[in-house]
């Protein structure tokens, strides 16, 4: 009567090693992403920087479930700030967190409500309008008042109105700059975790032999 219990025992511990095992693998890589980060000058000032780093999460939210998704995005910054430490007094690591956890989270629980290619693919396009649509107060109470420490709110301003005149004050600047910009980035990707999630399941689900 034993012998059964053992075994499911011993199947769960070698799951569990094995999520963990994904989970820093996946940790590692988007911290790595996380610091080729590049600007896109015609659509955003340039110390708004696009990366790929939410693709790990991505991964994990879909292959593991939406809380290891969430464990990626915070080790991810973690791991960033030991290696090369913080010029934001933290406030763009936990602005990084809050967008990434709501995104993965966000497409990881749809996904696993029901486990399909479409709720994958609603569940992503959830996630980045999440992501979007947090970027703005994330932004707004948390980074950008650290940044003003370092540089006048006008010149700020003045960044996004050499893109767009039109723009006036922080909070339309966040909403016609960086929402957009974050929603983007999201699709982005969507679009790259689609492509590459197959020839990697086997690692994911841990079915390589």
């Amino acid at each position: 009567m034993s012998a059964p219990t053992v075994t499911a025992a011993k199947r769960k511990s070698s799951v569990s090693a094995r999520a963990i095992t994904i989970t820093a693998m996946l940790s590692a890589v988007a911290c790595v992403l996380n610091m080729f980060d590049f600007p896109i000058p015609f659509l955003i000032p340039t110390f708004v920087k696009m990366d790929i780093s939410d693709l790990p999460e991505l991964l994990a939210a879909f292959s593991l479930g939406p809380w290891y998704g969430v464990a990626v995005t915070f080790l991810k910054n973690l791991l960033k700030v030991i290696i090369k430490g913080t010029s934001t007094a933290y406030a763009g690591e936990l602005c990084n967190f809050i967008l990434g956890a709501a995104f993965s989270f966000t497409a990881g629980v749809i996904y696993h409500y029901k486990k399909s290619r479409k709720s994958a693919l609603i569940g992503a396009l959830a996630g980045a309008l999440m992501m979007a649509l947090l970027s703005i107060p994330c932004n707004y109470y948390i980074s950008y008042p650290v940044y003003t420490k370092f540089m006048a709110v006008d010149k700020i301003i003045a960044m996004y109105q050499a893109i767009r005149p039109g723009v006036n004050g922080l909070m339309e600047c966040l909403i016609i700059f960086n929402a957009p910009f974050t929603l983007l980035k999201g699709l982005l990707t969507t679009v790259l975790c689609f492509l590459v999630y197959k020839p990697l399941s086997p690692i994911l689900h841990g079915s390589v032999k």
